[in-house]
This record gives structure tokens, C-alpha cells and sequence, in this order.
């Protein structure tokens, strides 16, 4: 049986993950162990906050080259909101901060954006690129434009635009809402919190972890 891994790094938002994940499997854990992270057939990586306190959570115990090394064995990831901003390789809030490096890019600061405020909180939709499909990824039983929850100041900045899985705009500005490539993908939204087309991309991830 396939085992879920949420990784416990002190960001918050973890039991509302947990809570949603159980929907669909009973084989969940929440764990910052060794063991656990390299036993697990699947990481979800969850978070809010700053990026640099995300990383140094990641630090502390251990795990950026356990996580570096899961993601090259093909293991399925999945990161929310701070979680899918530390896949990138740096942050720019406090300063300069390296991150994971699971995708080529970085995290900057929205820019001065006319008529609307940040941090951007609440519903707001998501649509794929022209050229982009959703299969294969947890998003694949989505209809365009499906309403998803989000809470943040800072945007995801692929390097790519191969790595770009969804966009969303916001005060006139299109930007990135969930980044991916192959078994990584990361929603800067809350899909937990995202009611029924959220859960969906949870429930998808799970299947596809139990297929992996």
C-alpha cells in the first residue's frame, strides 16, 4: 500500500491538509523522520509564511537533500502555497534565499498592481496555457476555470513557460498559479481549502501516487 508523507516543518496549515488527504486514503502520516520521507511513496509539502522560514524549517531537519533526491527518484510531490514557492530555486522575500531547485525559477514580490491590494486573498479561477494539458497531473478532471482559494503576496516565476500548468490573473497581471513538470507539481493556492474542484486535485494526487 502506498504511503502519503505531509512534511512537518513548522509552516502551518498542516491539519487542514491531513484532514483532506484522509477523504482518500487512510495511509497518510505527518512526519519530519528520515525514514518516513524515504519510505513514502508520496510527499505532500504544505506551508505559509515567509520563504526563508519555510527553508530553514527544511534545514533544521535535515531534509532539503532527502527531498532534492525523492524528486529524482520520480517520487510524486505535491506543494501548497509556501510549499509549491520552495520547489523553485530562490525567494526574494527578506533577501535573497535558495530553495529547493525541483524547478528552474524563482519567487518575487507581486508588482505595483492598479485598483486591487495585497496580499490577493480569496476565490479566483485558474485556466491552462494554450498550449497546456492537464492530464497526467493532478488537475486532470478540472474544467477551466475552476475557482480556487488563495492567500498571498509573492508569485511563482518559473524559468520556463513549459513549467507553467495553470495561470491566473489578478489586478490585470496573469501569473503562474500552479507550476509543474512530470512528478512535481505545486499550486500556489490552497486547494485544502478550495471546497469541491480543490479536493479534487487532492484526491487526484492520491491516485496518482497509488498508480506510481
Amino acid at each position: 500500500m502506498s504511503t502519503i508523507c505531509i512534511i512537518d516543518y513548522d509552516v502551518g496549515n498542516i491539519h487542514s491538509v491531513m484532514k483532506a488527504v484522509r477523504l482518500y486514503t487512510d495511509r497518510v502520516i505527518l512526519s519530519d523522520k528520515t525514514t518516513d520521507i524515504e519510505n513514502a511513496a508520496g510527499i505532500i509539502l504544505p506551508g505559509q509564511g515567509a520563504f526563508n522560514a519555510g527553508m530553514d524549517g527544511l534545514k533544521k531537519r535535515n531534509l532539503i537533500g532527502l527531498l532534492q533526491n525523492k524528486a529524482l527518484l520520480g517520487t510524486p510531490i505535491l506543494g501548497i502555497c509556501l510549499g509549491a514557492q520552495l520547489l523553485l530555486e530562490k525567494g526574494y522575500e527578506f533577501g535573497e534565499h535558495s530553495g529547493l531547485g525541483l524547478l528552474p525559477g524563482k519567487v518575487q514580490k507581486f508588482p505595483s498592481l492598479q485598483d486591487v491590494k495585497t496580499p490577493h486573498m480569496g476565490w479566483n479561477s485558474i485556466d491552462a496555457p494554450s498550449d497546456k494539458r492537464w492530464e497526467n497531473t493532478p488537475l486532470h478532471s478540472l474544467a477551466q476555470g475552476a475557482e480556487m482559494y488563495f492567500i498571498h503576496s509573492y508569485i511563482l516565476q518559473p524559468d520556463l513557460s513549459e513549467h507553467i500548468v495553470a495561470n491566473t490573473s489578478y489586478g490585470g497581471l496573469q501569473f503562474p498559479s500552479v507550476i509543474g513538470k512530470g512528478n512535481i507539481t505545486g499550486c500556489q493556492f490552497h486547494p485544502e481549502k478550495s471546497g469541491t474542484e480543490g479536493l479534487k486535485i487532492i484526491e487526484n494526487f492520491v491516485q496518482l501516487v497509488e498508480q506510481a
